[in-house]
């Protein structure tokens, strides 16, 4: 599998650009602000991007999808709520394929509505339902503690410990992380029950 993460844009954005191989069909997930990088190394790798992965709606994980799209011809993918341009909508337990990789979706409300991850080759995106160390916030348009409470500890903490945690930004004290660290480390994973979950949110 081929696998870069790039920083872009003005708020710690991460985009992936991702290939069954080097040469390979692929995907990018979140292109934000600044594809410019991530352009370049599609040309370079070689990379066939058949889709583009959003993992929300959120102007800062969306901006770069026309650029991508005009670029690749790729097929924009987001949960079937998510209020943006959309070729393939999903829901929990949706699967996309391109090449030999193969992308199962986990619909984890909270920070918006629509927001999802997406698990492929031992690795999960997760953009901004969880970071290295934090979660997502809840106190914007369409958030929701109640459903983040049941995204964390009903649905990340059911993942595979190995799992890398590819987040939606560079807001930790390492670029990745994995879902074993995170269940150990990431105080917003800690045990708790909702209702001092919603009010530990509100702190």
């Amino acid at each position: 599998m081929f696998l870069e993460q790039h920083q872009v844009g003005p708020y710690q954005n991460f985009t992936y650009l991702v290939g069954e191989s080097e040469g390979g069909e692929g995907v990018v997930i979140d292109p934000s602000f600044g594809i410019e990088p991530v352009l370049a190394s599609i040309d370079q790798h070689g990379i066939k991007v058949r889709y583009i992965l959003n993992t929300h709606s959120h102007s800062d994980h969306i901006a770069g999808n026309q650029e991508v799209r005009e670029r690749t011809g790729a097929k924009v993918v987001a949960h079937r709520v998510a209020p943006l341009r959309q070729d393939i909508s999903v829901d929990d337990g949706s699967t996309i394929e391109s090449g030999r990789l193969k992308i199962q979706v986990v619909h984890t409300p909270g920070h918006t509505r629509d927001s999802v991850l997406y698990i492929f080759e031992g690795q999960v995106a997760t953009g901004d339902t969880l970071f290295v160390g934090e979660c997502g916030r809840t106190d914007l348009p369409e958030g929701d503690p109640s459903q983040m409470y049941d995204s964390l500890h009903g649905k990340v903490k059911a993942l595979d410990d190995a799992l890398v945690v590819l987040p939606g930004h560079d807001y930790g004290v390492t670029p990745t992380s994995t879902i074993g660290r995170e269940k150990r480390e990431n105080y917003t994973l800690a045990p708790r029950t909702r209702e001092k979950f919603i009010a530990f949110l509100k702190e």
